[in-house]
């Protein structure tokens, strides 16, 4: 059974930094090319960014580009999303994901098929 367990998320004032991590079993986490997603209540769950299997190739949405940075160990199965100069508007449960994709290109839609249960990221001006 595959699953994903988010970690790491909590209350930062604005311009904080917190390292998320998503610890992934049932599966080779190196077989696949993951993402992170974000869902404010009320409104659709929004792309962060994408990782190769390798952790060569990454992808990021505009409004973290920058900020955020995404990487991977697949010796832990384990993911990471590294979120530095917060705002506000990062405020969010952030969500880690399996993609369907074998690579990853950018600007191209992601296809997450495996969630996990979210972290809640809360910014404070």
């Amino acid at each position: 059974q595959v699953q994903l367990v988010e970690s790491g998320g909590g209350l930062v004032q604005a311009g904080g930094s917190l390292r998320l991590s998503c610890a992934a079993s049932g599966l080779i986490l190196g077989t696949y090319t993951m993402d992170w997603f974000r869902q404010v209540p009320g409104k659709e769950r929004e792309f962060v960014a994408a990782i190769s299997r390798s952790g060569v190739i990454t992808q990021y949405a505009d409004s973290v580009k920058g900020r955020f940075t995404i990487s991977r160990d697949n010796a832990k199965n384990t993911l990471y999303l590294q979120m530095n100069s917060l705002k506000p508007e990062d405020t969010a449960v952030y969500y880690c994901a399996k993609d369907t994709s074998l690579v990853v290109v950018p600007d191209r839609p992601r296809y997450p098929e495996v969630w996990g249960q979210g972290t809640l990221v809360t910014v404070s001006s």
